[in-house]
């Protein structure tokens, strides 16, 4: 037992020191796209998300995570504009479908997403690239429109992908930016009183991107196409699923000293439960229990009654057991053995009159005290045994 909490000891002291020297050692930097409204890593949106009344003014900001399906019908939304910021904006069918009305209706969406899923590009011919080319400079990024100065070139940071679109439907689509090699990134989709943007690259709406000012001036100007509705929705469905689908171990494994404390102490349970699992008594001695004899007793019993060769005694124990039965079951009394016996015992025990009769026959024959033969003991055996089945 003292070895025991030795280790235990050992064990604790190990982990602790493990855990202090984890929380001292610098954080390296998240660079998790998480694309979060909270989220003030790298890739979160927390300063686009906190902006979004600056850009927006007098606009009211609503949070969903759920499919836009679900938004647009559920909640009855109207003069609103719908954003989407997240890696991969799997729009469905279902989705779309619903989608169309409401941008028809005046209403604005902009997704910026590096896969828009299969519905989208088939609907608006769509692909998708990168430029995996190394870059000695950064690249840049203009507008198309004259009104915004197409001249003016914005720094894209070497840290972030360089999406584009590489197909598209042109008599459907207006390129709203371009990078450096004239392909696009922004696209425009008019539909009825209100139009549908699609961005290629959503890091350029993320906290890295806005701190520095060329990016912020950037995703300001490409927002300022989205009408100042009434309503913002801000819908991070497609970054997280829906709300209240998180695990509760999501917070411990977020970040990897209680990732690592987490699987420490859960090794340590284990290995506990192991080490409690040895024996800390004496064997204990298997006993053998009692041979039942009842069997045994009963072949030397028959084999006593098989040598005697007394038929006759066999048989009048049988028939006594028999009437015994009779009496408990039938409740006849068996004094007297006659025709009225015979018939009342068929007519209670539901038997043809005559195989009664021929057992009450027996009966009376075993009674008598004649000489009893194999054969007759026999029969009168099967006759009473039937009587028995029957009578069940």
């Amino acid at each position: 037992m003292r070895d025991f909490k030795a280790y235990i000891f050992i064990a604790s002291l190990i982990l602790v020191i493990y855990l202090v020297a984890q929380y001292q050692q610098p954080q390296p930097i998240d660079w998790t796209p998480s694309y979060l409204k909270e989220a003030k890593i790298p890739l979160g949106s927390k300063i686009l998300y906190d902006r979004l009344p600056d850009i927006f003014p007098g606009a009211k900001v609503k949070n969903y995570r759920e499919p836009m399906y679900n938004v647009l019908h559920d909640h009855k939304v109207t003069n609103a504009t719908y954003i989407i910021i997240s890696n991969y904006a799997a729009i469905t069918t279902p989705d779309f479908d619903k989608m169309i009305p409401f941008i028809k209706q005046g209403n604005d969406v902009f997704i910026s997403s590096t896969s828009f899923g299969d519905t989208l590009s088939n609907k608006f011919k769509l692909e998708t690239n990168i430029n995996y080319e190394v870059r000695e400079q950064p690249d840049t990024l203009h507008f198309t429109n004259s009104a915004l100065d197409p001249h003016k070139e914005y720094i894209i940071e070497k840290d972030l992908r360089g999406e584009y679109f590489s197909a598209f439907d042109t008599a459907k689509a207006i390129s709203l930016v371009q990078n450096a090699r004239n392909q696009s990134t922004v696209l425009k989709f008019n539909m009825g009183k209100g139009a549908l943007y699609l961005s290629t690259d959503p890091n350029l709406f993320t906290n890295y991107s806005l701190l520095k000012p060329d990016g912020a001036e950037f995703a300001a100007k490409a927002l300022s196409y989205l009408k100042n509705n009434k309503t913002i929705i801000w819908d991070e469905y497609y970054n997280i699923g829906r709300d209240g689908e998180e695990s509760e171990f999501r917070v411990l494994f977020a970040k990897e000293p209680l990732r690592w404390a987490y699987f420490i102490s859960l090794i340590s349970v284990i290995v506990y439960v192991l080490y409690q699992m040895k024996r800390r008594q004496r064997i204990i001695p298997v006993i053998t229990p009692l041979e039942n004899s009842t069997l045994g007793f009963v072949t030397v019993v028959g084999q006593v009654y098989y040598e005697r060769r007394d038929n006759s005694n066999i048989a009048q124990k049988k028939v006594a057991y028999l009437l015994e039965y009779i009496r408990q079951k039938y409740r006849l009394q068996t004094n007297k053995i006659d025709q009225e016996f015979t018939a009342t015992l068929a007519s209670r025990a539901d038997m043809d009159i005559e195989e009664t009769r021929e057992m009450v026959g027996v009966i009376n024959y075993i009674l008598s005290q004649a000489p009893i033969s194999d054969q007759e003991l026999i029969k009168a055996n099967h006759l009473i045994e039937q009587f028995y089945i029957r009578s069940r």
